[in-house]
């Protein structure tokens, strides 16, 4: 992997993790970050040995979210100022599309949330399947106080994870919620204690990575396409990545294991 200056990446075994590492800044999210971010999945979207990745961020805090200094003051103040054209458009898609790669991967992923996540901070934990809350964790859209809309994933995935509802009232009124509310309105999938969050999430991430890989890959994509296909191309769709597992190595893995009374061991082929 390549060297980074604001995010770290470590790999164990079928499990990557990666951490965002500005905890001086509580990891909030400037240019550089986001371009790293880039490069990393670039790396890892054709990657299909890895099975799960972590997402977490170094120090008390998983992401304050945009980097103010950097953000409004600099990068996003001299943007407003220039005239609009069609590569400035296509900028801005590429900074809002900084972590859209984290649902494209063939494995699955888990945010590791302690202290708070905050704008862009929450919209990496929405890229990612699962979000485990450390108590006391705080989240929130706060980016209507800044005149300015959460544009990075949390209007699409946020109504599709809590309800439409309860997302225009975090998206609109830029309200926060600690993580026992998240727990009850199913934005976090499990809260545990500060001390275990990160346990909690090695345990999750081992159990996602000891699923069979072709499923896993191919469910996922099933989901998603439930979202962005009419009713008829998702069936499809489930269907034709049912029938490569169906075809696949790990398929008669799973039937010689059961008739011999051991667990499969999946080769994601």
């Amino acid at each position: 992997m390549s060297d980074y200056q604001t995010i770290r990446y470590e790999r164990l075994g079928h499990i990557g993790t990666l951490t965002l590492a500005r905890p001086a800044k509580r990891n909030a999210q400037n240019p550089l970050m986001w371009r790293e971010l880039a490069a990393l999945g670039a790396e890892l979207t054709p990657d299909e040995s890895l099975r799960c990745l972590v997402v977490t961020g170094e120090g008390p805090a998983f992401s304050a979210g945009i980097d103010l200094v950097e953000g409004l003051g600099g990068m996003l103040a001299e943007f407003a100022e220039q005239p609009p054209d069609e590569h400035r458009a296509e900028a801005g898609a590429a900074a809002a599309g900084t972590f859209s790669w984290i649902p494209y991967l063939g494995c699955s992923s888990v945010a590791a949330v302690r202290g708070h996540a905050y704008g862009a901070g929450l919209q990496l934990a929405l890229a990612c399947d699962f979000r485990i809350f450390a108590e006391g964790a705080k989240v929130g859209l706060l980016e209507t106080r800044y005149g300015l809309l959460p544009d990075m994933g949390a209007t699409v995935r946020l109504p599709r994870i809590i309800g439409e509802g309860r997302a225009r009232e975090l998206i609109l009124l830029g309200d926060s919620v600690d993580a026992e509310q998240a727990l009850r309105i199913g934005l976090a999938n499990r809260v545990v204690g500060d001390e275990d969050l990160d346990a909690a999430a090695a345990s999750l991430a081992a159990r996602l990575a000891a699923q069979p890989p072709l499923a896993i890959r191919g469910a996922r994509r099933a989901i998603e396409a439930a979202w962005h296909s009419t009713p008829e191309e998702g069936f499809r769709l489930a269907v034709e990545e049912q029938l490569r597992c169906l075809r696949s190595d790990d398929f008669k893995e799973a039937r010689q294991a059961m008739n011999e009374g051991r667990t499969p061991q999946w080769r994601g082929r």
